[in-house]
């Protein structure tokens, strides 16, 4: 198989996990679902982790978890975050302010010295994802009631306005980025396949957690119809990453990664036909901005 079809492979699975993550978790009456999904990523991939483990021979220790300890609790908690926010704000808003998080990393290792010599369309882009983004929460915070309920009159669900809304995928955004910023100082001194395989041994710690947190202590009931699309998009989520390294390492990360990079636009596509979420014009020129930004950052992810 081929660079492009892994790379359409990742796009698809990862628009696919957020699709399915937002139908496990947009229920704003379970205020328990973000543990609930942190439990079905942790089981999809503690298995997977099993597997490379007894499978495929890759060499893991407690120094390597360990080493690599701080990286995984950053990951996993944007995660679990973005998953809070998935009850009170559209995908289609998340999920581009989310994936902004390339920007972000850009500007830290701009700040801090670590960055590369980047050529003038890398700034263009930090500038457009990071003025899309910027655009996007204001363009929600201060929409008039009456045309957001009228634009989301024929929705699944409806969402009103709030700060928590627009802070959660924020949040999510600041710290993915630590989190991809730290990731590439620790892999310097880590193998990538040992280090995956201690962020899911620890994504699996993090669902156990959750478990005794959410059904032992809450005493919270898991529902099969409600947890089946976590499940779903948990499984999409790996499936997605395990695409998105073959794409890279077929040596047309050139060519891959800006087809990757989009995989945002399919998830607000999945959400305006699925879920039925409808946007102002305003929310869907800066998500294009965002979107530019991205591809943009994409193309020169070399």
């Amino acid at each position: 198989m081929t660079w492009f079809w892994f790379s359409i492979i990742a796009l698809l699975c990862w628009s696919g996990s957020d699709f399915f993550s937002k139908l496990g978790c947009r229920d704003a009456r379970d205020k328990y679902s973000q543990f609930k999904m942190v439990m079905a990523v942790g089981t999809v991939m503690g298995l997977h982790a099993l597997y490379e483990i007894f499978v495929g021979g890759v060499a893991i220790s407690w120094q390597v978890i360990w080493t690599y300890l701080p990286v995984s609790l950053l990951y996993i908690a944007s995660m679990t975050l973005g998953y809070v926010g998935l009850r009170y704000i559209e995908l289609s808003i998340s999920s581009p302010i989310c994936n902004a998080s390339g920007a972000l990393v850009a500007i830290i290792a701009i700040v801090t010295g670590t960055a590369e010599i980047m050529e003038v369309p890398q700034y263009i882009a930090i500038f457009l994802a990071c003025a899309g983004v910027i655009g996007l929460g204001f363009v929600e915070a201060n929409e008039d009631e009456e045309l957001r309920a009228a634009r989301q009159a024929a929705s699944n669900y409806k969402y009103a306005k709030s700060w928590l809304a627009l802070a959660m995928p924020i949040a999510y955004c600041l710290l993915d980025a630590a989190g991809t910023f730290a990731d590439d100082l620790v892999l310097q001194t880590l193998n990538e396949d040992s280090a995956n395989v201690a962020y899911e041994l620890t994504f699996l710690a993090a669902g156990v957690i959750c478990f005794i947190y959410t059904c032992i202590i809450k005493k919270q009931k898991l529902v099969p119809k409600m947890e089946a699309p976590k499940y779903i998009g948990a499984a999409f989520e790996t499936a997605g990453q395990l695409a998105y390294i073959y794409a890279l390492a077929s040596g047309e990360s050139a060519l891959a990664a800006p087809i990757i990079s989009s995989y945002c636009m399919a998830s607000v596509l999945w959400s305006r036909l699925f879920l039925k979420e409808k946007l102002s014009w305003k929310h869907y020129a800066c998500i294009f901005v965002t979107f530019a930004g991205i591809l943009i950052m994409g193309i020169y992810d070399m």
